[in-house]
């Protein structure tokens, strides 16, 4: 299974973090595999509105269906930013 999701407001450094401490290891800059897992990572700029811009992250996500459904939920309660 493959799953692709996109994060704003955080840095490819901190999604590595997050990663990391759900049971994966960075083996390579922005590829981090876990137990039946793995995930790539990229950073870019997304604009909001004329004179603000965000951090996003993408991430691809790979591995078994029922261990992706755990971990992309966990990552993305992690990764939550709330607006204020």
């Amino acid at each position: 299974m493959r799953v692709e999701r996109s994060f704003r407001g955080i840095s490819r450094r901190l999604a590595v973090h997050y990663l990391t401490n759900l049971g994966g290891e960075e083996v390579d800059t922005g590829h981090v595999v876990g137990d039946g897992w793995e995930a790539t990572l990229s950073e870019s700029k997304a604009t909001v509105g004329p004179t603000l811009s965000l951090n996003e992250v993408e991430v691809v996500f790979e591995g078994d269906d029922e261990t992706l459904e755990t971990l992309v939920e966990r990552f993305a309660q992690k990764a939550m930013r709330a607006g204020g």
